[in-house]
């Protein structure tokens, strides 16, 4: 049984038929990429799951729970976690509230300190941000309080939307740097990126995504060497 699992899943906005029959499965302890060109179907695909979006058609199981139809708060009590595109903070907040805002689904204060804690130890310069406004944060420091924000709900599999959107090659080697270090430490991660190299390099494996239809799928190594992959999502001849 497969931690999570998209069988045959149409979606639309409108008439649009964003997802052509989307299959794939995450299973736990792994990282799982989606690569594709913009208005391939990545960010979706993650939108359908998290219930932002209701599938036409298909089926998609948590844990071999139906979650295809649920609401999206229900969805998250379930254990689906989602960082999206453009990291979505609370400008007027603090670190701590932001973080906070996370736990929601939470009523045991101690628990809610331990996960902060922990969210502190993979990022320990929002500990030193811990009463500074989220809006105030650099590019790199919102996009960490995102992930852990994310984190707080311990779920049962985090969705991370283009992470390193906007930042630094620097500061895009410590998110990813980060991101493995949340795997190694038993979070099951699904992945969207345009640096498909960077995604690649961290992932166990992935899934090429072209105008909302699956043309790929295989080991990140493998994928890493496909001739087509390094065309298109590499830049390698």
């Amino acid at each position: 049984m497969s931690l999570l699992s998209l069988d045959n899943v149409h979606s639309y906005y409108g008439r649009i038929h964003a997802l052509q029959g989307i299959s794939l499965t995450v299973e736990e302890g792994e990282i799982v990429t989606l690569i594709g060109a913009n208005g391939a179907g990545k960010s979706t695909t993650l939108r359908t799951i998290s219930g932002l979006i209701h599938p036409k058609q298909g089926k998609i199981t948590l844990q071999d729970k139906d979650i295809s139809h649920m609401d999206p708060h229900m969805i998250v009590h379930a254990g689906v976690g989602h960082v999206p595109e453009g990291r979505g903070i609370f400008p007027k907040l603090t670190v701590k509230e932001n973080l906070e805002i996370g736990a929601f689904v939470l009523d045991d204060q101690v628990e809610v300190e331990r996960r902060m804690d922990f969210a502190f130890e993979l990022f320990p310069r929002l500990k030193e941000r811990v009463n500074q406004k989220g809006g105030t944060l650099s590019g790199g420091e919102q996009q960490m309080l995102a992930t852990a924000r994310g984190l707080m709900l311990n779920p049962h599999i985090l969705m991370l939307d283009e992470p390193s959107m906007g930042l630094s090659p620097v500061l895009v080697e410590l998110i990813f740097d980060i991101i493995k270090q949340m795997n190694e430490r038993g979070t099951t991660i699904l992945l969207v990126e345009q640096n498909a190299l960077m995604a690649l390099s961290i992932a166990h494996r992935g899934y090429v995504l072209q105008t909302g239809q699956i043309v790929l799928s295989d080991t990140a190594a493998n994928l890493k060497q496909n001739e087509m992959v390094k065309k298109a999502y590499l830049g390698i001849e």
